[in-house]
């Protein structure tokens, strides 16, 4: 399965881990929803946002500037290969629509695929993965060079798909095209790509019985690591790490709450937040001491839950993306192979290929 795309930077006691770059597509198709295009797309190299389309537009947008004056060829070959995606997991949907036994009603199918790539030694994972409703569907994993059902609605496109010649098309993909296609994307953009932003952090606490959240944004790559240590250990007991999230800038931010409730003052002293960010040798420590805690009362300070929402739902909105990322990974269900479809009817897409 697709491996999480975060890189912990290890310094100090921690063993340097190697520093990696991603490319990563989004598509979206929709049904019964007419606040949202029926099909987009969204390709993000390194955690940022490269270019937009969706139908209603029929081009190809780029949202940072360094992309603008890319390959001439590269904005014509995108813009195809959306209109025939769009057309393709149109009949796609409705083929789904029939296994699960709808006629209509408000649906989403997605697809996300792409490679991380290890900067040092080249190495590469890739990903494939399709969810409908929220729930994950189908994927393909590199490692085996075969589709995997994980709804037993998804064994037909499984079974169709599992053929030499889709195979062998995946397999140039992500071996061959995809890397050399993110080693361009990186050189063409490394300034902007390659860039170094270090973070404000904040220690935010919203009652004096509530966890005391450690808060890094504005840093910039995303691959950066958030903990809290005692007496010069990292401790994993008691402290509850959030994810990585996307500003509207470009840049990231994330937290990581602490436990103290049967902590005294006297104690505080030997607790400290460290962030790592990569490409940086030096940690960024931040002592635990009361009179540097932010909290809520009375200001608006501490970022909130609501607070938090918006800044990624805006993040969503500006770069076209609304509604791009519905579920969550979840476990994957066993591939049920002898599973009978309920709607054994297909579509022609099934004899056809998406274009990656």
């Amino acid at each position: 399965m697709m491996k999480a795309l975060l890189v912990l930077l290890l310094l100090g006691m921690r063993e340097a881990a190697a520093v990696t770059h991603s490319l990563t597509y989004f598509v979206t198709v929709v049904t019964g929803m007419k606040e949202f295009p029926e099909f987009s797309e969204v390709v993000n190299v390194g955690g940022q946002e490269l270019v937009y389309y969706n139908c209603s537009l029929r081009k190809i947008i780029p949202k940072t500037a360094w992309i603008e004056n890319f390959d001439p060829d590269f904005w014509k070959i995108e813009a195809e290969r959306n209109i025939y995606n769009h057309q393709f997991l149109k009949t796609e949907m409705s083929n789904v629509m029939q296994r699960f036994n709808q006629s209509d009603g408000s649906h989403i199918y997605q697809w996300m695929y792409g490679i991380v790539m290890d900067d040092e030694s080249n190495e590469i994972d890739g990903f494939e993965i399709h969810a409908y409703d929220g729930n994950d569907y189908l994927y393909f994993d590199l490692k085996t060079e075969n589709f995997v059902a994980a709804a037993p609605q998804a064994v037909i496109t499984k079974n169709n798909w599992n053929n030499k010649a889709k195979i062998d098309y995946r397999r140039n993909i992500f071996v061959n095209f995809f890397p050399e296609l993110l080693k361009k994307y990186m050189n063409y953009g490394r300034s902007y790509l390659m860039r170094t932003e270090l973070p404000s952090v904040s220690l935010l606490q919203k009652t004096p019985s509530s966890p005391i959240s450690c808060h890094a944004t504005g840093f910039y790559p995303k691959e950066a690591e958030l903990f809290w240590r005692k007496d010069g250990e990292e401790i994993h007991e008691d402290v509850d790490k959030g994810e990585i999230l996307p500003n509207n800038d470009g840049t990231f931010q994330m937290s990581t709450d602490l436990k103290l409730l049967s902590e005294t003052y006297e104690e505080w002293p030997k607790y400290e937040c460290v962030f790592q960010l990569s490409g940086v040798k030096e940690d960024m420590i931040t002592k635990l001491d009361k009179i540097n805690i932010r909290t809520n009362t009375g200001t608006s300070e501490f970022p909130t839950t609501a607070a938090v929402i918006i800044v990624v739902v805006g993040a969503l909105v500006a770069g076209g993306a609304a509604g791009v990322i519905f579920w969550k990974r979840r476990n994957t269900a066993p591939d049920t192979s002898s599973a009978e479809d309920p709607n054994p009817k297909e579509g022609s897409s099934e004899e056809l290929e998406m274009m990656m």
